[in-house]
């Protein structure tokens, strides 16, 4: 009888270290998934040759569709492995970069994150701009800018920012001038000069290429003009240049790793000029590599 419960003791005392070593275990390989954790922009051990990781979050076009050219041909020649996570909002991958469940985002442009950070009270930042997804002048009845008639009607979409981002791209190709200093946040209120006396007729972005047919000119962005199966760089008058251009899209992590290994690597290769021609042969003009200007 002793040596039954003596046994019996001894196989408890074993189940009860099994447990605690499987649990160590568990803890550190899924360390960075913890709370608190660094962004999952994870790391080589500082070796020659090592490979670098990093998960980014991205929106599935044209962004995941670019981030998937570099996984599969230019990833694993930099020593990095990369991995794509596609979201279909706004909000979460800027979440999910803030918390760490991924060491990067690649959806947005300045202007929205700088909203989001003042909103949301994160602190994330860009490390390099990448594409432009351009706004462009198009019409059924006009050739060039030249051919538009006095008082034509041009449509704008009537989101606010798009509107200043419009109007922005008539005063760059001289149709009108805007009030000192408004820039892309400009309204109908701040034009200035308008020597052709366009009427501007505000609509849902998403409804101008449809308007076409009912205006002299609309401006419409460009993920709108692929679906409308317009191709930006043969059919609009003017499009939105990326020198400058506050709308360009960005590489975004969490503020102290813009100098991760992982993060740099990408940085180079998103800005690379394999990267540039597979935008300029894939999107037709929709999509244009930043340093195109």
């Amino acid at each position: 009888m002793r040596n039954k419960k003596l046994a019996a003791s001894l196989t408890a005392v074993a189940g009860v270290l099994a447990v605690g070593l499987t649990a160590c275990s568990s803890s550190k390989s899924s360390g960075s998934a913890a709370a608190g954790a660094a962004p999952a922009a994870a790391a080589s051990s500082g070796a020659a040759g090592a490979v670098d990781s990093i998960t980014v979050a991205a929106s599935p076009v044209p962004h995941a569709q670019i981030l998937d050219y570099v996984r599969d041909n230019l990833a694993a020649k930099a020593g990095l492995k990369l991995t794509v996570k596609e979201f279909t909002d706004y909000v979460q991958p800027n979440l999910a970069t803030q918390d760490g469940q991924v060491g990067a985002n690649f959806f947005q442009h300045q202007p929205y994150l700088d909203d989001f950070n003042k909103s949301k009270g994160t602190d994330l930042v860009p490390v390099v701009g990448v594409h432009l997804e351009p706004l462009g002048l198009y019409s059924n009845k006009a050739k060039s800018v030249d051919q538009l008639k006095d008082g034509a009607t041009v449509a704008v979409p009537n989101d606010a920012t798009n509107e200043g981002r419009a109007l922005k791209l008539l005063a760059d190709n001289h149709l009108i001038t805007l009030k000192d200093g408004v820039g892309a946040k400009a309204t109908e209120k701040d034009v200035a000069s308008n020597p052709k006396n366009l009427k501007f007729q505000p609509l849902e972005a998403a409804q101008l290429p449809r308007a076409l047919s009912d205006v002299d000119a609309a401006v419409i962005n460009g993920n709108y003009a692929l679906e409308a199966k317009l191709t930006p760089s043969k059919d609009a008058l003017v499009l939105e240049k990326t020198q400058d251009n506050p709308y360009v899209n960005i590489l975004v992590v969490k503020k102290g790793h813009e100098n991760d290994p992982a993060v740099k690597k990408l940085a180079a290769l998103l800005t690379s000029e394999d990267v540039k021609k597979y935008i300029e042969t894939t999107f037709n003009g929709s999509v244009i590599p930043a340093a195109a200007g």
